[in-house]
Formats: structure tokens, C-alpha cells, sequence
């Protein structure tokens, strides 16, 4: 692996988090972000205001950064699940699904996000974050890890399949304009080492 160092995220980091959420989501995110912009707000300052905040589950302070040479190559963003989750049920339908699916991992540390920029890919940095991950995760969540991936990407299914992660449950996408993505979002668990 090259040399990345790994740190907490600060709050000028909101900018890269807003991109990197959206590469994980394969373009979900933006058209999330489209749905509730105001007018003359762009998707992307909708990431990454939501990213700047203090408080929710995709937020500065629930990410950590990995850097190389100082500059910001990947990021993970992760919190525990409630141990009562809402089930989704009031989420915009597109989102429904992966509402449900973390409703049947209480409890679990949930990997929300985990991207790396292109360029960066391919030196081991999505193994070390995720080790990053396993460090801390069962300090604060002791029912497992757990991660929703498409079941189109063969390459996320393969590097959480090495870790340790199992799938547990599917649900069906739900098509929106402008997407490539079909088949299911997986839910994917792992029990603490």
C-alpha cells in the first residue's frame, strides 16, 4: 500500500465529503440532493452543506479523512444505528429501501460512506480504512459493523467479502431518472473480532 495517513475530518473537509458521498452512492446522492434544493441551490451545495452540519449521521464529525501527501484521497463516514431504528418508512421512496435495510441491524456501526478518488484506487487505502473502521467501531457499537452496497458492484461486494462481511438481506432499488443502477441495495454484517 502507499504511504496514507488517516485522520478525524474537520469541518473544511465538508467539500471533499460532499464528492466522495456521492461516488460511494454512484450518483444516488445527487439526485437525492436534487430533490430538495431550493431554487438556485445546486445538488452538490446541498452535500455539502448537509456535510458541514454538526449533528445527523452524514456530518464532518462522523468521517475520517485518508490523506496522501496532504491531499484527501478517500474518506469513511460511519455512526452506530439506534437500537430502535425508524424503519424509513417516511423517506422519499428511493431512499425507502436502505431505511429499511438499516432498521435490521440496531445497534450495528454502519459504514455510510466509504469512497476513494479514482486516482487513488487500487493501493490497498479501501482495506486500510476499513481496518481504520474496525478500531473504533466496536467501542461504540458492540452488535457488529455492518454496510449497504449495490449488488452491481462487484468490487465493494468483493473488498467487504475479504473483511469479514456477510450479506444479510436485499431490497429492490427503485429506479430514478438518470440512473444506471438496477437490481438490489445488500445489506452486508460483521460480527466484532
Amino acid at each position: 500500500m502507499d504511504r496514507f495517513a488517516i485522520r478525524p475530518a474537520v469541518y473544511r473537509d465538508a467539500t471533499h465529503l460532499a464528492a466522495l458521498v456521492d461516488i460511494a452512492g454512484e450518483g444516488f446522492a445527487s439526485h437525492f440532493w436534487s430533490q430538495v434544493a431550493e431554487t438556485g441551490q445546486s445538488p452538490f451545495e446541498v452535500g455539502r452543506s448537509r456535510a458541514q452540519r454538526d449533528a445527523g449521521s452524514f456530518t464532518w464529525r462522523n468521517a475520517h479523512i485518508a490523506e496522501r501527501d496532504g491531499d484527501v484521497a478517500g474518506a469513511l463516514v460511519g455512526y452506530r444505528i439506534a437500537d430502535t431504528p425508524d424503519s424509513g418508512s417516511d423517506l422519499p421512496a428511493i431512499a425507502r429501501p436502505l431505511g429499511e435495510l438499516e432498521a435490521e441491524v440496531p445497534g450495528h456501526w454502519y459504514i455510510n460512506v466509504l469512497a476513494i478518488f479514482p486516482e487513488y484506487r487500487g493501493n490497498g487505502l479501501g482495506g486500510a480504512l476499513l481496518h481504520h473502521a474496525d478500531r473504533f467501531g466496536p467501542t461504540v457499537a458492540p452488535a457488529g459493523m455492518a454496510v449497504i452496497v449495490s449488488s452491481q458492484n462487484d468490487g465493494a461486494a468483493r473488498l467487504y467479502g475479504r473483511h469479514g462481511y456477510r450479506e444479510v438481506a436485499r431490497r429492490p432499488m427503485v429506479p430514478y431518472p438518470g440512473s444506471s443502477l438496477t437490481g438490489d441495495w445488500v445489506l452486508l454484517t460483521k460480527p466484532h473480532s
